[in-house]
């Protein structure tokens, strides 16, 4: 959530922010800084009432061990009167600021002056790639394919028990999940991250804080009678750990990962796209989430890219890194950067991995702070990544790396997976 003094004292940046990201309603920018005005007189003529209260209320007591009951008696009278003022004045205030609590729900994260403009994929900024893209010949499979041929995964048992998009993994399927879900976590760990196992279902507060809410409330399943959330992504609760908290200095920065199924809608998605695992409603996936002090969270977008492009190098496939446009950025990132492997067999780049810094953007809706040097509160900046999503890198690992001997692993796999290949 945008701070109210920032919309207020810099108006027209915040619009030409904005508009790189081609928010559709910069007229709530306006709305917002008319009722900050009306909030702000009101609280104004609160503060002032309350202290003509105070100032008569002590008056009263002196009147009285003076003796002069007659005045003390009228100057409750004009107490009560005043604390008759209060009532609609307070409700009025609170009307307010939940108004303008609203609105600023509805405004997205500003976008750092290195984000691209643009307002598709097509207009993303390709920053490096690695790997080679493997030579397959015209009867190379795609994964949907060898994953029948292997019996490694079954989507029409999936869609019988569930519906389509909640694959069921089996035999070497299963297994192959498992140890990309070790190794993922083991790398983490072993570059600095602290493990977590959050729940599944959170409350709405907790979708609240990372901007789940408003913005992404049809792609969630929700329980409606518990009035809970299933998780689109493990950030959602991590970050969420610190909620209404204040750090010490010292204690940054944190850092945490975690392994979680995660849960989508997809509302909308159709065509080749959705075709085996290349988009579907339940996958795994294993996350990165750091707080940091505000001075330091570029530096350490910069270090989470690296680290996620170390971990993808691992498994020696070919990728590419880009800087996301304003167009295509999400609602609650100030700078992203996804990962895309190539499919060998589609003949497609499939994303697998975006990193983020959200600023204060997730952090002033979660009140998670720290305190400086001088002891005042700050808010903190957190960013988040996936280490790795796993649908599309077990894709690109059975596409990419198939042979007449089997689908080869990559070599940091083997001792997770217990062999070199699934043949």
């Amino acid at each position: 959530m945008l701070a109210i003094h920032l919309i207020r004292e810099k108006k027209e940046w915040v619009l030409e922010r904005l508009a790189v990201k081609h928010f559709k309603e910069p007229e709530l920018v306006e709305k917002i800084v008319q009722l900050d005005e009306q909030r702000r007189k009101l609280k104004t003529a609160q503060d002032n009432l309350l202290a003509e209260v105070n100032t008569a209320s002590r008056a009263i007591g002196a009147l009285m061990r003076e003796g002069r009951k007659v005045e003390a008696e009228a100057s409750k009278k004009a107490v009560a009167d005043l604390k008759a003022q209060l009532q609609p004045l307070e409700a009025e205030l609170a009307r307010a600021e939940q108004q303008q609590q609203e609105l600023l729900l509805k405004l997205p994260n500003l976008p750092a002056p290195e984000v691209p403009p643009g307002r598709s994929p097509e207009d993303n900024v390709v920053v490096r790639e690695g790997g080679t893209i493997p030579e397959t010949g015209p009867g190379a499979l795609p994964h949907w394919e060898l994953a029948q041929q292997y019996d490694l995964m079954s989507l029409e048992t999936g869609n019988k028990i569930t519906g389509s998009g909640f694959p069921v993994y089996k035999n070497r399927g299963a297994k192959l999940q498992r140890a990309l879900i070790s190794y993922f976590l083991d790398y983490n760990i072993a570059n600095g991250y602290t493990e977590y196992q959050p729940p599944l279902l959170v409350n709405e507060a907790t979708a609240y804080g990372t901007g789940q809410l408003p913005d992404k409330e049809g792609q969630m399943y929700f329980v409606q009678e518990d009035g809970l959330y299933l998780i689109p992504t493990a950030e959602v609760p991590l970050t969420n750990i610190y909620r209404d908290e204040i750090l010490k200095e010292s204690e940054l920065p944190v850092r945490m990962t975690g392994y979680t199924p995660c849960f989508r809608r997809e509302a909308g998605s159709y065509g080749k796209d959705v075709r085996g695992l290349n988009r579907v409603h339940q996958f795994d996936k294993v996350e990165v989430v750091q707080l940091v002090h505000p001075a330091q969270s570029y530096a350490v977008l910069e270090q989470m890219v690296a680290h996620v492009e170390g971990l993808v190098q691992t498994l020696q496939l070919p990728y590419r890194i880009l800087r996301l446009c304003g167009g295509d950025m999400s609602f609650t990132s100030a700078m992203t950067y996804d990962f895309e492997i190539y499919s060998a067999a589609q003949k497609r780049w499939l994303e697998v991995s975006s990193v983020s810094n959200f600023e204060t953007f997730q952090t002033n809706r979660m009140k998670i702070r720290y305190k400086d040097a001088e002891g005042r509160s700050q808010l903190l900046h957190s960013l988040n990544g996936s280490a790795l999503a796993l649908p599309r890198i077990v894709a690109c690992l059975l596409e990419n790396n198939q042979s007449p001997e089997g689908i080869l692993l990559p070599e940091a796999l083997h001792p997770y997976f217990g062999a070199d290949r699934i043949s």
